[in-house]
């Protein structure tokens, strides 16, 4: 017995010290990014998987190994995040997955966000004085929405990839069974949200060891809850998670404090397979997420407003420059708090926004010397009308395939509630509705009618999976996490590969600005020069240096070879190729 718990301890003590080697490499290739050591960007020529969690890259990355596609890699690294990073990755939530196919010559898109329950209501969200009550929306069972991942990621597997369901969930079983090594940015994150999901059972249980202590970096986690949810819907398939004992342990939790999610609400559930917007810029075709996310309109109209002016020989982040990307931003979130919602319940003007004829008329609004105040600018008039956690990943195969997959459950951790037996959080997702036409949401993002409660209806969102593609080929796979700043971190990649010429590690890890109309004024990382902050103050513009935005993971394909990009905003980020 003696020796059997001296081999169980050696086993365990060798165990941590591989992980630590693993966490202090990850700690390493981050910081040299950031510190502005010279990086290149990882190179494959049959494969390149980018994620926010070095586990779902590598499992993601077996898959191509073994002659799957894209999409398989995409289902697996998604089940995979479900696992290794609970406060963005998840089965409790929901997102978009866009999918370029060479061959087909076709670029589609799948909406798996969350609905709002058939209980809820326009009003539900207002105390009695009639104002919008965010604890209520944002931390109760009712900011819940039903989720949309499960149903959706085997939607893309059954309809466009080659492996069964079993073989994409494998990975992510076998590491919330036999549990994997705890990194810095996981154990950092529970401490910081301690108070938040200390307040339920099932979230101490879940995220804490018994005696309330944090786990650490080196530590093992576990979840067995988890994995015994994970193994149902392998073996039963996806309306296990809708129909069977996953969806009675989630009616139940909300049965318990008040939720509103029902079984019939569950089996009810439905992805969408949806047309992507689609723009150009500058000779290079642009495939982004369409409404019920706002993400790839605006990132198109912005687009449009910006190829009037020679954004290249203003240079990267030059005052001249970030002044006309902040001007353009203005007007694109001004017309999305008017028109943007679920386009199953709305009509928007989508071919009026993304016009070009539209993006020429607002460039006339535009001082190219002084900044416009936000309170000057009103949504405007497009031709047609008729009315901060999230994770990405970005997936290329030797198929032709390209994957870009954004999906969430709103806040870090969500709502902080866990399912009680089933080992997973609730997402917040109705603060993704306009409480009150007016108010701003968790992002400070103003909506209006197009997005207010309604039941069955899908919440407006930001996320902006894009795929850009250069004469029928995939030339760059990118997205982002970030709330409402994530429409202008995937904005910047782009133009930082089109108009400046940078690398795709460069593209990604160089300093960000975003302006969303209100507040007015321009927030930016840390790395904007001072002269050229002193220089849009003087043209009227409000600066506000915050903590970093997004953690954008991407792909650019050129001359048949594929680079990779992780964001050094997520230290267990990495970039794979084969």
């Amino acid at each position: 017995m003696r020796q059997d718990n001296l081999l169980t301890r050696c086993s365990r003590l060798a165990l941590l010290a591989c992980g630590a080697l693993l966490i202090q490499a990850q700690l390493v290739l981050a910081a040299a990014i950031i510190e502005g050591e010279r990086m290149h960007p990882v190179q494959g020529t049959r494969g390149m998987v980018v994620t926010s969690h070095f586990l779902a890259t590598q499992s993601a990355q077996e898959v191509l190994k073994r002659g799957g596609n894209a999409i398989d890699a995409a289902v697996t690294a998604a089940f995979s995040l479900a696992v290794t990073q609970p406060r963005s990755g998840n089965i409790g939530g929901g997102g978009f997955m866009l999918i370029s196919s060479e061959k087909k010559d076709e670029v589609v898109a799948i909406d798996y966000r969350e609905k709002a329950p058939a209980k809820a209501y326009t009003e539900m969200f207002l105390d009695q004085d009639g104002h919008a009550d965010n604890q209520l929306s944002r931390f109760s069972h009712q900011s819940a929405g039903v989720p949309g991942t499960v149903a959706g990621l085997a939607l893309a597997l059954e309809k466009y990839g080659t492996i069964t369901l079993q073989e994409a969930m494998a990975p992510a079983i076998k590491l919330a069974e036999e549990g994997f090594i705890v990194t810095p940015r996981f154990s950092e994150g529970l401490k910081a949200k301690q108070k938040r999901l200390q307040q339920w059972d099932s979230s101490r249980k879940l995220f804490y060891k018994a005696d309330g202590s944090f786990y650490e970096p080196g530590d093992l986690f576990v979840q067995q809850d988890l994995a015994a949810t994970l193994k149902r819907i392998s073996a039963q398939g996806p309306r296990e998670f809708y129909t069977g004992r996953t969806a009675e342990l989630l009616v139940a939790e909300m049965e318990r404090h008040g939720g509103m999610i029902t079984m019939e609400d569950m089996k009810n559930y439905q992805p969408a397979i949806r047309t992507p917007i689609h723009g150009s810029y500058r000779g290079y075709d642009i495939y982004s997420m369409s409404p019920p996310s706002s993400g790839g309109t605006h990132v198109v109209q912005i687009l449009n407003i910006l190829e009037g002016y020679p954004i290249a020989d203003y240079g990267h982040n030059s005052a001249r420059t970030i002044h006309l990307m902040a001007e353009a931003m203005k007007r694109a979130y001004a017309d999305r708090s008017l028109y943007l919602g679920d386009e199953d319940f709305v009509q928007i003007p989508l071919k009026g926004l993304t016009s070009k004829a539209y993006a020429a008329s607002l460039r006339e609004t535009l001082n190219q010397e002084q900044a416009t105040p936000s309170k000057t600018i009103l949504p405007g008039t497009p031709v047609g009308y008729e009315s901060n956690e999230t994770t990405h990943f970005s997936i290329t195969d030797q198929y032709g395939n390209a994957v870009s997959t954004t999906y969430t459950i709103n806040f870090s951790y969500g709502s902080g509630i866990a399912v009680e037996g089933a080992g997973f959080l609730l997402n917040n997702e109705m603060d993704d509705f306009s409480a009150k036409p007016g108010s701003p949401n968790g992002y400070g993002l103003i909506g209006g009618k197009a997005n207010k409660i309604e039941p069955n209806k899908r919440m407006l969102s930001s996320m902006s999976p894009t795929i850009v593609k250069d004469k029928g080929k995939n030339f760059l796979v990118t997205g982002s996490p970030g709330g409402s700043r994530i429409i202008t971190t995937t904005l910047q990649v782009i133009m930082n590969v089109i108009d400046h010429g940078l690398n795709i590690q460069s593209a990604v890890a160089a300093p960000r600005v975003h302006h969303q109309w209100l507040p007015d004024e321009i927030r930016i990382e840390e790395g904007i020069s001072p002269d050229t902050i002193a220089k849009l103050q003087q043209m009227g513009h409000a600066v506000q240096q915050k903590s970093s935005m997004g953690a954008i993971q991407s792909i650019m394909v050129k001359d048949g070879v594929m680079y990779g990009g992780a964001d050094p905003r997520r230290s267990t980020g990495q970039a794979m190729g084969l």
